[in-house]
C-alpha cells in the first residue's frame, strides 16, 4: 500500500493542506504546476524548502497543496510551511530538520501573530476617532 502523508500550514489568515504521496516529483499548488505558478517572488517562497531537500528526495515523492485564505504571500508561505513538514516527517532525517531551522525557523514553526479586531469608537484597532473640546 502507497504511504500517504498529510500535513498543515498556516500564516495570517491562510491555511494550506498539503499531500504527500509516492510519485515523480510533481509539486502542485491549488492544482497550477509549480513551475507556472504566479506570482514569481512567491513561487521562489514555496520552492525554498524544496531546493534545501535536494533533488534526490523531491523527485520521489508528489506534492499537492491546497490553500485558501489571505493573500498571495500569506499564501505561499502557508504552503512552504505545509510543504517543509511534510519533506521532514516523509524522510523522517532530523539533519534535513536541522537544516530546516538553521535556514529560516518560520519554515517549521508558524508565526502566532493575528489582526486584533476592530472596536468601537475609532475605525480601526487601535486609532481613535479625534476629540475637540472647542
Amino acid at each position: 500500500m502507497a504511504k500517504i502523508l498529510l500535513t498543515s500550514g498556516k500564516r495570517k489568515t491562510a491555511i494550506a493542506r498539503a499531500v504527500i504521496r509516492e510519485g515523480k516529483g510533481r509539486i502542485r499548488i491549488n492544482k497550477i504546476p509549480i513551475e507556472i505558478y504566479q506570482p514569481e517572488l512567491a513561487r521562489w517562497k514555496i520552492m525554498e524548502p524544496l531546493l534545501l531537500a535536494g533533488d534526490d528526495v523531491v523527485s520521489k515523492i508528489d506534492i499537492d497543496v491546497k490553500v485558501e485564505g489571505g493573500g498571495y504571500m500569506g499564501q505561499a508561505e502557508a504552503a512552504r510551511i505545509a510543504i517543509a513538514r511534510a519533506l521532514v516527517e516523509w524522510t523522517e532525517d532530523p539533519t534535513l530538520k536541522k537544516k530546516f531551522i538553521e535556514y529560516d525557523r518560520s519554515m517549521l514553526v508558524g508565526d502566532p501573530r493575528r489582526t486584533e479586531p476592530k472596536k468601537f469608537g475609532g475605525r480601526s484597532a487601535r486609532a481613535r476617532r479625534q476629540k475637540s473640546y472647542r
